[in-house]
């Protein structure tokens, strides 16, 4: 069975994925305004792709693919070392029942340890822990073996812990 897209239909298949699509690359790219040129040139290539759809979930891992790709090309361009920490607003929004103050130093550590993580780490865990995506889906989205992303997984998730411990202890 092939999945068909018309107008009406990829509408509603940008306004389910665009803001998840744009946090992650937002993430990824470690710019906001860049992030929102990658996300306008993911579904410009999405569109153009002219692919036969098997799933809404084939068409949702090849645009992540897709974004992953731009990231990655742009990535050597701009030789940038560090990732800025997002803007008030752009992301990490403390719901109303959470301690403020305590939230704000827990997202600037999730920040900082994220940023000192490589691109390859920031990406897994991004896709694995925001966007929920399976071991399928992010071995699809990234190109990577099925069989690695488990391992991968685990070594970013021990890498990311031992950031975090470090800036606890308040190493740097």
């Amino acid at each position: 069975m092939v999945f068909r897209m018309d107008e009406d239909a990829f509408r509603a298949f940008y306004d389910r994925t665009a803001r998840p699509l744009w946090a992650y690359v937002s993430r990824m790219a470690g710019d906001p305004q860049f992030a929102d040129d990658l996300l306008q040139e993911s579904y410009f290539r999405f569109l153009r792709a002219g692919v036969a759809w098997e799933s809404e979930a084939h068409c949702r891992r090849y645009l992540f693919r897709i974004a992953t790709n731009l990231v990655n090309d742009h990535r050597w361009r701009r030789r940038r070392r560090e990732v800025p920490l997002p803007e008030p607003g752009t992301a990490w929004e403390p719901r109303a029942d959470t301690d403020v103050a305590g939230g704000a130093e827990r997202r600037t550590d999730v920040g900082r340890a994220l940023a000192r993580l490589r691109p390859r780490e920031r990406q897994l865990l991004w896709l694995a822990y925001a966007e929920g995506a399976s071991h399928r889906e992010i071995a699809a989205a990234l190109g990577l073996a099925l069989g690695g992303i488990r391992v991968m997984l685990f070594r970013a998730r021990r890498r990311m812990a031992a950031l975090l411990a470090e800036s606890r202890s308040g190493g740097s």
